[in-house]
């Protein structure tokens, strides 16, 4: 799809002509909304009830020392400060293990 140039001068123009006094709070406060890459799913603790076919919805346990005595069942997108990112290795052999054995 091409645009013509007088409308993309027009959209040029309009988005050049607000400014983040002009917007409404919630507006603002969504432009600060970012994505959390860091989540269970890339995390070294997080151990997937599927790891074949895991994804930010699959639900597991977490295995981090300070937090499996409590048993925590955490999905995909979750996260805490406890991060550590899970190498490609780790992730080759769990879904290895699990093909394995399914």
């Amino acid at each position: 799809m091409t645009w013509p140039a007088s409308g993309l001068s027009k959209v040029a123009a309009f988005l050049g002509s607000m400014s983040s006094q002009d917007e409404p709070e919630p507006q603002k406060s969504l432009k600060r909304v970012i994505w959390q890459y860091e989540n269970c799913l890339s995390c070294v603790w997080f151990a997937p009830n599927d790891p074949v076919n895991a994804d930010l919805l699959e639900r597991g346990k977490c295995n981090h020392q300070k937090l499996k005595p409590f048993n925590l069942i955490v999905s995909g997108r979750d996260w805490c400060n406890l991060y550590t990112e899970v190498r490609q290795k780790q992730i080759d052999m769990l879904q290895e293990n699990a093909m394995k054995e399914g």
